[in-house]
């Protein structure tokens, strides 16, 4: 449940603003249609987390246990940092309805769009320092994508208003600093 509940956690903090949050906004803003994009968010995101869960678990077993200590600690530590540089969506990547549907648009662009994101990063290390619960850690990656993307795409531009973004990236950096000393230490 550890492996579940952090990165839940990590990866809901670190969504906040990020890029694939506001191409739920743009999705929800342009489709009017909450449920098929939700659904290809939820697909999506499973498959990105699944397969980067899969990496960080199997990096694990190529790699000894005192430079993976290291790499865990330095990826943690440079997440921290990365998350305090905020994301922007450029009008270019809005993504643009094809004859597959809403789900299937939704689908290719939000897994695209995560494809070397801070949040599969996250996962990738989370994977790596969990391997015995990569299951656990993918779940919790996505069930945190949910949570940060869920309302973005029910309720969009009134809750971006009121949550103080940067507010929840110094949280977020600060529990990404905290697992890399953690893991630079042994812990």
């Amino acid at each position: 449940m550890e492996a579940f509940f952090w990165s839940t956690g990590i990866v809901a903090l670190a969504e906040m603003g990020d890029k694939t949050q506001l191409l739920s906004l743009v999705l929800a803003a342009r489709f009017k249609k909450p449920w098929p994009i939700i659904l290809g968010i939820l697909v999506a995101t499973l498959a990105n987390h699944g397969l980067a869960g899969a990496f960080g678990a199997w990096i694990t077993t190529h790699i000894g246990p005192d430079v993976m200590r290291w790499i865990l600690g330095v990826s943690f530590i440079g997440m921290g940092l990365w998350i305090l540089v905020p994301d922007k969506l450029d009008d270019d990547d809005a993504p643009q309805a094809t004859q597959a549907g809403v789900f299937f648009t939704t689908l290719v662009a939000f897994f695209l769009a995560e494809m070397g994101d801070k949040t599969q990063f996250a996962t990738i290390a989370l994977g790596a320092q969990y391997q015995g619960a990569v299951v656990a850690v993918v779940m919790g990656t996505t069930f945190g994508m949910m949570l940060a993307n869920v309302p973005a795409v029910l309720f969009g531009e009134a809750i971006t208003r009121k949550v103080p973004i940067r507010a929840v990236h110094v949280v977020a950096a600060l529990l990404f600093a905290a697992l890399g000393v953690l893991a630079l230490v042994g812990g």
